[in-house]
């Protein structure tokens, strides 16, 4: 094989693997994991199964992928701050925690799209607890950092306290990322003046 030949099927490869992850991406966002069948998947992705096994292992291997590759630069960001944080001459006040966890991941719908941000507040809902658990897993090394954080910011709360409070704010933040409210045509938004409209009826 010429190395213009190898070059060629290697970029193939890529394209085939970044088809998948995109669309997965989109369609677990959309339908959800466990909804969204392997054959469903490869149909949009113009591939077959056998290319999931080959790049992924399984559907499994793909779900980790796109959790990985989606979550990498909020995560990161999320690092760095909490670095910064932790390296002042106290330890990090809970404002100052929950505005470096939730930036960067309200960021994710202006800087990768609604796709993305879909696609992550929909893990936190999903109906199949293995399916939070290994977007628990994929995310522990940096998210598990800002629990523990919060536990030495609030030294008077106990850990369902502080567990309560990690989720809270993990849970509205999924819901701003999935879009959840976005199609509600809340009542006040008919009335002139909107939300800042004073007075009686």
């Amino acid at each position: 094989m010429s190395g213009q030949d190898e070059g060629a099927e290697v970029h193939a490869k890529a394209t085939t693997r970044d088809r998948l992850v995109e669309t997965a991406v989109r369609l677990f966002g959309e339908r959800g994991v466990e909804a969204t069948s392997l054959r469903a998947l490869t149909e949009a992705a113009r591939t077959n199964i056998a290319a999931v096994n080959y790049h992924f292992g399984s559907k499994e291997g793909l779900l980790r992928a796109v959790i990985n590759q989606t979550m990498e630069l909020a995560n990161r960001e999320r690092g760095r701050r909490l670095d910064e944080l932790e390296a002042g001459s106290g330890p990090p006040s809970v404002a100052a925690l929950v505005r470096a966890f939730v930036e960067p991941g309200a960021d994710l719908l202006e800087g990768h799209g609604p796709d993305v941000a879909r696609f992550i507040g929909r893990m936190v809902g999903e109906p199949d607890p293995r399916v939070r658990q290994i977007f628990a897993d994929q995310v522990d090394p940096v998210e598990g950092r800002y629990l523990t954080a919060l536990g030495r910011a609030l030294p008077g709360v106990d850990d369902g306290g502080i567990r309560f409070a990690y989720t809270s704010m993990l849970g509205l933040l999924s819901l701003h990322q999935s879009g959840a409210f976005e199609t509600v045509d809340w009542p006040q938004q008919r009335i002139p003046g909107g939300w800042r409209r004073r007075g009686g009826p």
